[in-house]
């Protein structure tokens, strides 16, 4: 017989952690292409393919994280209600610098604007508004190195939930201005945001399929605010193209990880866009009592000078 699994059959999550509910007739979401990829469940992952009885264990230690990170999804999505609609469409500079700072201020790392490509939007999905203020947090150097650990897998959940509250943070502090904001979190997002941080500038994926950055590697996590202001300074370039060829003269993340999840050579899927890891390979030492994050810890980019890593590579070829 053949078996069910629950993240091919449940694509979204309850509607009430959607925008739907909360969407008023002066609201016109921004839906996905027809091609855009499908989304994954990543809790529903872990029990298809990995241990469910370590991530019963584990919520011990991440629960509460968890469920407050849960909690501000269901706040992203109910507030945009609280959108004034005031017609203000453009933004001055004075106040997207005191927007930038009030975001550092937070324990936000990087901030970078993009337009969103409607196929980076998951599949069946929509988002409020077409343009981003996409945003990193870092994940701590010393607990990351720790992995497999408790402490980094708290670590990671603890980023989850913190970029949540930010992104509600700001969202509110757009819409004080008279600005419209939809709050898109690290848990539950409707974008697919390595993508579209790519299109902001804020980096380039790796072969381990994260977005590597210049000052943290891929020990961030992403989250996002969109706008329908019009005057965003969005990025026109990526200066971080080159990290991808660097990545095919490492390797390291492929080959430290414990299950040969992380593939040697990217493969395109049928949308053309690029697949770096089997998700089922993966799901086992993700659902282990320690959790994972190997293929963080191990990255040079994570602990290495950005700069000084590109010189010798460009040196070099």
């Amino acid at each position: 017989m053949k078996r069910i699994l629950l993240s091919e059959r449940i694509k979204k999550a309850p509607w009430f952690l959607t925008i739907e509910p909360y969407l008023r007739k002066q609201d016109h979401p921004v839906s996905s292409h027809p091609e855009a990829r499908e989304p994954r469940i990543v809790p529903l992952v872990i029990i298809d393919y990995g241990s469910l009885m370590a991530r019963i264990k584990q919520m011990r230690y991440i629960g509460k994280l968890l469920i407050a990170a849960i909690f501000e999804m269901a706040k992203s999505a109910s507030s945009i209600k609280n959108n004034p609609y005031t017609g203000k469409t453009s933004i001055d500079t004075e106040t997207l610098k005191e927007l930038e700072a009030y975001a550092k201020s937070l324990g936000i790392a990087d901030i970078g604007y993009t337009e969103v490509n409607p196929r980076y939007i998951f599949k069946g999905f929509r988002i409020l508004f077409k343009n981003a203020i996409v945003f990193t947090i870092e994940m701590n150097k010393e607990k990351i190195k720790l992995a497999p650990s408790i402490p980094s897998f708290i670590e990671v959940f603890r980023t989850y939930y913190e970029v949540g509250v930010i992104v509600n943070k700001i969202s509110e502090f757009l819409r004080i201005r008279g600005y419209n904001a939809h709050a898109g979190p690290a848990v539950g997002g409707d974008v697919n945001y390595i993508p579209i941080a790519i299109d902001a500038g804020l980096g380039y994926s790796g072969k381990n399929g994260l977005l590597i950055t210049k000052n943290s590697g891929p020990r961030i996590r992403l989250a996002a605010v969109y706008t329908d202001i019009e005057n965003l300074p969005f990025a026109r370039e990526n200066p971080h193209r080159w990290v991808r060829d660097y990545c095919e003269t490492c390797n390291i993340c492929s080959q430290k990880c414990p299950v040969d999840a992380i593939y040697m050579e990217t493969k395109t899927l049928a949308d053309g866009g690029p697949a770096f890891i089997d998700h089922t390979k993966c799901a086992m030492p993700f659902s282990n009592d320690n959790g994972c994050t190997l293929c963080i810890k191990h990255c040079p980019f994570s602990y290495g000078d950005y700069n000084k890593m590109k010189m010798r590579f460009e040196d070099v070829h």
